[in-house]
């Protein structure tokens, strides 16, 4: 019905120039936009972003930003940030997800009544991919995945789904702007297979979709990451933390809710991100040694490393630490468990520095500065301390409990 009355709209204004006119000067639609007659292989993301998208309200969350987003991953780790900005805007925000009523519930309560809508749906169902993304007019795609599992491969979910749904908002019509996350590091020659898969599907999305905006966060710091949270874990757990190599890899982590803005900050603008490729990255470089240091210092244990050479941690099928859940995973009948941090594809991302280009677009050229991560950013780590959250804060040294009156 709708491509129906685009396109008797379309042939109302071909036949009356003076109607096009006044019909343009009221709602200033981009001609690549409105060219719904165009061949399907051509892209109809708008030039100018969203600027002419009706809004309604103050800007609050009771508000109408016009933005309607299908935002796949959001019931992950960055979901949850990017969803609470997008509703605190006034956006409307569809929800995919595939597993239990329960994964989206944290979600709801982030945006007014029916801002918030999950919808289930089947990734491997173009079906159910169209239908989550028929009302929207921006597509955000987070999906992602740093270990394979017996159903899904790297190659599955990082690289051919992302392609996917380039290929279907293409030919919806009606997106305006389509934001694919990837991961900074991704190249076609990097060891990391995930790395591999992220970077072919970058290529696939730019490919499709020109106008697109490819935004390459580093390691993301936050709540529910998965880099310090394991580290964490794993030293209460066991005394000590295994570092791969002798932790002089060069990493640039960030702070996940940087990230978050600096995805509205490329959908709110002009479309002057739109084709363009960011990378995102905080503002110091550490070490995962300097990295791990301040992990310890935050939950106030002493740090003990065991420092295992990489041509170690990589060997062959004996290689008791990661290596034997890669040849089990497709060999048994049932789920194999979730790596913490004995992940072989990331001891292979490990393995080299990943920090950002120095010709590459950063947080500064969407108008963000990037937060530092000692402080508030990892304050979350204080539940990792023996004495409790008041064994000292991050801020001051070790606070001696007042004596009982």
């Amino acid at each position: 019905m709708r491509v129906v009355s685009r396109r008797l709209g379309h042939q109302f204004i071909k036949q009356s120039p003076a109607a096009a006119c006044s019909y343009r000067s009221l709602y200033p639609l981009s001609d690549q936009y409105y060219g719904v007659e165009n061949p399907r292989f051509a892209s109809s993301l708008s030039t100018k972003g969203v600027g002419h998208l009706i809004r309604k309200g103050t800007g609050g969350r009771s508000s109408v930003s016009g933005i309607i987003a299908t935002v796949f991953g959001a019931t992950g780790f960055l979901g949850r940030y990017l969803v609470q900005q997008l509703a605190k805007m006034g956006s409307q925000i569809l929800v995919p997800f595939r597993g239990s009523e329960d994964c989206h519930r944290h979600l709801k309560l982030m945006g007014d009544l029916g801002q918030i809508v999950p919808m289930k749906y089947n990734p491997r169902d173009e079906s159910s991919i169209k239908a989550v993304m028929a009302k929207a007019n921006v597509v955000i795609n987070l999906i992602g995945r740093e270990y394979e599992t017996r159903n899904y491969s790297f190659e599955e979910v990082n690289h051919h789904m992302a392609e996917q749904l380039a290929v279907i908002a293409k030919e919806h019509g009606g997106v305006l702007r389509y934001i694919q996350v990837s991961c900074l590091g991704a190249s076609p020659s990097s060891p990391s297979k995930m790395l591999r898969a992220k970077a072919a599907a970058e290529e696939a999305i730019l490919r499709e979709l020109p106008e697109a905006t490819v935004l390459k966060p580093a390691v993301m710091i936050g709540t529910e990451d998965r880099i310090l949270n394991p580290w964490a874990h794993f030293a209460k757990k066991y005394g000590f933390l295994p570092l791969m190599g002798d932790g002089s890899t060069k990493i640039q982590p960030v702070y996940v809710i940087d990230v978050a803005s600096a995805i509205i900050a490329a959908l709110k603008d002009d479309g002057a991100s739109m084709g363009k490729v960011y990378e995102l990255g905080g503002p110091e470089i550490f070490t995962t040694h300097q990295l791990a240091e301040l992990m310890f210092d935050t939950i106030r244990e002493y740090p003990r490393y065991v420092k295992i050479p990489l041509s170690i941690a990589k060997a062959s099928p004996s290689c008791a630490m990661a290596t034997p859940r890669e040849v089990l995973l497709k060999k048994v009948p049932v789920p194999m468990p979730i790596p913490s941090i004995f992940n072989l594809d990331l001891i292979e991302a490990f393995s080299v520095d990943t920090v950002v280009s120095e010709n590459g677009l950063r947080f500064e050229d969407l108008g963000i500065i990037p937060s530092k991560l000692k402080g508030y950013p990892i304050e979350y780590l204080i539940s990792y301390r023996k004495g409790g959250p008041q064994y000292g804060s991050t801020f001051s040294e070790k606070v001696t409990p007042e004596p009982w009156s």
